[in-house]
């Protein structure tokens, strides 16, 4: 059942990609990356990262659509647009070769599920039978998260914390030179 809706997943996500780069509608555009992102998302839960699937879902879908949003709301159209456009062969190519050797990876990925190499390595022995003492927290997840990579996680409290901080600015602006 998995593979099933993982295959819709990805077949939704490129075809929403898919959309971005051809809808001549700005606004279409932008709808079409934010479902694209929430494609995303959903993918990252399936994958069983649903914190990532929650960033890219707060931060693709959400802030960055209302920044897009606002960015539309603040210019103005040029009237006499063109509404066929000359495909860039080149960058076709280049995104197709890239996409390939990605591809190519992909059969080394253990399947969804499966037991990580590292959570039977000593790395996780040593988490597991020291974050109480080392840490002071029963939960293991939390005292890697808060105690052992306690630096990338405030790096990333602050990358979405600032991605907050620029939307507030942006819709206050908004809203003040509407005035």
């Amino acid at each position: 059942m998995s593979t099933a809706i993982g295959l819709v997943l990805l077949a939704f996500v490129l075809a929403c990609a898919v959309a971005t780069a051809v809808l001549r509608d700005v606004l279409g555009s932008v709808i079409a990356f934010g479902a694209y992102s929430l494609g995303l998302a959903a993918i990252w839960v399936l994958l069983q990262a649903p914190d990532v699937g929650l960033t890219e879902a707060a931060v693709g879908a959400g802030l960055v659509i209302v920044l897009y949003l606002i960015t539309i709301a603040k210019t103005v159209r040029p009237t006499g647009e063109r509404v066929i456009e000359r495909i860039d062969v080149p960058a076709v190519v280049v995104s197709v070769a890239l996409v390939a050797v990605l591809l190519s990876t992909v059969g080394a990925l253990p399947p969804v599920g499966a037991e990580a190499p590292s959570s039977t390595g000593d790395v996780s022995t040593y988490y597991l039978e020291n974050a109480y003492e080392e840490i002071g927290v029963t939960n293991a997840v939390t005292a890697v998260l808060a105690g052992y990579r306690g630096f990338d996680t405030l790096g990333e409290a602050v990358v979405v914390y600032t991605a907050g901080v620029g939307i507030l600015v942006a819709l206050r602006q908004g809203v003040s030179s509407d005035e």
